[in-house]
C-alpha cells in the first residue's frame, strides 16, 4: 500500500512546489544538453580536423621554407612534418610536429625529441582513435607485413609492421625509446576506444631506403 501511495505523494508534492518542478525541468534540460554534447563532440572535432588538414596539406605541398626547416630539424610545433599513409586501414593524413592536445587536433603528431621521419632511430607518432578525424581508429587491425608510408618535404620512406599491436600503460615511455643503428617507426594511440587508460602500440621497420624528393 505504501509503495502505491508514493507516486501519488510525489505528484502532489510537485503540484504544490513550483520550485521543485523547475528544478526537475532544469535537471532534465541539462541532461539532454549533456547527451547532445557527448554525441556531437566527435562530429565537431572531425569537422575542425578536416579544415585543419586542408591547410596542413597545402603547407606540406607548397611551402618552400618547409624543406629547409625539416633538414635543420626546426619545423615549428603545430606545422606540417610528414604525411602518413597506411593503405591497409585507409589512413592518409598530414602529421604535425608535436603531441600536445593542441597539436593533436590535426589528428596525428610527431613526438618531439624522436628522430625525424625516414631518419635513423625510432620515429614516434601519436594519433587519435575517436576524435579529430580518428586517423588511428583501426590501428589495432594492423598485422605484420602491413606497410606504412611517410612522405616528408624532402623525400619518402616505407616501413613494414613487424609485430602484432600490443598494449601498455601510459607511463611506459620505453616504447618510444630510440633504436640506434636501426630505422624504426612507432605509432601510439589511446585504447580502448574512448578511454585513455592504456596505449596501443604499433612497431614497424623500414624496408628499402629513403627516396629523395
Amino acid at each position: 500500500m505504501t509503495m502505491q501511495k508514493s507516486p501519488d505523494r510525489l505528484v502532489s508534492y510537485l503540484r504544490n512546489h513550483k520550485a521543485a518542478r523547475w528544478a526537475i525541468s532544469g535537471l532534465s534540460g541539462a541532461l539532454v544538453l549533456a547527451a547532445i554534447g557527448l554525441l556531437g563532440y566527435p562530429f565537431f572535432t572531425n569537422i575542425y580536423q578536416t579544415n585543419l588538414q586542408s591547410r596542413l596539406a597545402h603547407q606540406l605541398a607548397t611551402d618552400p621554407s618547409l624543406a629547409q626547416q625539416f633538414r635543420n630539424d626546426a619545423v615549428p610545433v603545430g606545422d606540417s612534418l610528414t604525411r602518413i599513409q597506411i593503405p591497409a586501414i585507409g589512413v592518409n593524413v598530414v602529421v604535425v610536429e608535436g603531441t600536445s592536445e593542441a597539436d593533436l587536433m590535426a589528428g596525428a603528431g610527431h613526438y618531439p625529441g624522436t628522430p625525424l621521419p625516414c631518419e635513423i632511430g625510432d620515429v614516434a607518432i601519436a594519433g587519435h582513435r575517436t576524435t579529430y578525424g580518428r586517423p588511428f581508429s583501426n590501428v589495432d587491425r594492423l598485422v605484420p607485413g602491413d606497410r606504412i608510408i611517410l612522405t616528408t618535404p624532402v623525400g619518402s620512406c616505407t616501413y613494414e609492421v613487424d609485430r602484432a599491436p600490443f598494449v601498455v600503460l601510459p607511463s611506459d615511455t620505453s616504447v618510444v625509446a630510440n633504436t640506434p643503428g636501426q630505422y624504426t617507426l612507432t605509432l601510439t594511440s589511446c585504447t580502448p576506444k574512448g578511454s585513455a587508460s592504456h596505449r596501443i602500440v604499433i612497431k614497424a621497420m623500414m624496408v628499402g631506403v629513403p627516396t629523395q624528393a
